[in-house]
C-alpha cells in the first residue's frame, strides 16, 4: 500500500551521543493552514537495512525512521517520520 507522503517541519532534539528525538511536527492541512502536533511517544526503527516500509516508502540504512504517536481530535494516531540526511527534508506518512 502506497501512503500519502507529505513534507513537514520537525522540531527535534540532538543528543550528545548522536541520537535524534522528534518532539513536534508542523504540517499544512487541506485548507493551507499550519497544524502543530506534539509527539507523545516514538519508536526509532532506523538502521535496519534497505527495505520497503509497510506504507510503501523505500528506505536505506542511512534514513532515519520514527514511528510516532500524536493526538489529533482527541484520538491517538500513529504516523511515520522519515529523514534522509543527504537531502535534509523531513517527510511524514499517516
Amino acid at each position: 500500500m502506497k501512503a500519502d507522503v507529505k513534507a513537514v517541519d520537525v522540531i527535534c532534539q540532538h543528543s550528545r551521543d548522536g541520537t535524534v528525538s522528534p518532539i513536534r511536527i508542523r504540517v499544512v492541512d487541506d485548507d493551507g493552514e499550519y497544524q502543530t502536533y506534539t509527539i507523545k511517544g516514538f519508536t526509532d526503527v532506523s538502521h535496519r537495512g534497505t527495505r520497503e516500509m509497510p506504507d510503501g516508502v523505500f528506505v536505506t540504512d542511512r534514513t532515519l525512521v520514527f514511528e510516532c504517536n500524536i493526538m489529533t481530535f482527541g484520538r491517538q494516531k500513529m504516523i511515520r517520520l522519515y529523514y534522509e540526511p543527504s537531502c535534509t527534508i523531513w517527510k511524514m506518512t499517516v
